[in-house]
């Protein structure tokens, strides 16, 4: 099991997947594109008191194993981490621009994902017998 986090008040280990596609599944993420995108997630995230744990890309989405903690709003870190690497990566990067026919770099929906240890069948029946006589 991973080391546990903390705070004033709670103990936490909350992590998750988040997958980002670029809009119209267009492919134009290459390395130094995708390592941007990572920078700037990177740098956004201690505001949401987020803290990643990997990152990878394709050529039209990213991948990313991130720890949060439980005052994090994931939403708005998630729409400042698009707005921000959209407008960022097209100004960069002007030859996107030329492949996406709007403002937009990001598809509007998203992949999230927890990626809690145990399995939730699991987690049914430890609650399930709680107070049981063992």
């Amino acid at each position: 099991m991973s080391k546990l986090d903390t705070n004033s008040h709670s103990v936490f280990l909350l992590t998750y997947h988040l997958i980002l596609v670029v809009k119209y599944r267009r492919k134009v993420i290459n390395d130094t594109i995708a390592n941007r995108i990572k920078e700037i997630g990177e740098y956004i995230a201690p505001k949401y008191n987020i803290s990643f744990l990997e990152y990878n890309h394709d050529k039209d989405h990213t991948h990313i194993l991130f720890k949060a903690h439980p005052n994090t709003e994931i939403s708005k870190y998630i729409n400042a981490f698009k707005s921000a690497s959209s407008r960022l990566i097209k100004k960069e990067f002007p030859e996107v621009r030329k492949q996406l026919w709007k403002e937009y770099f990001w598809s509007q929906s998203f992949c999230l994902l927890t990626t809690g240890g145990a399995p939730i069948e699991a987690i049914k029946k430890y609650i399930e017998t709680q107070g049981e006589k063992r």
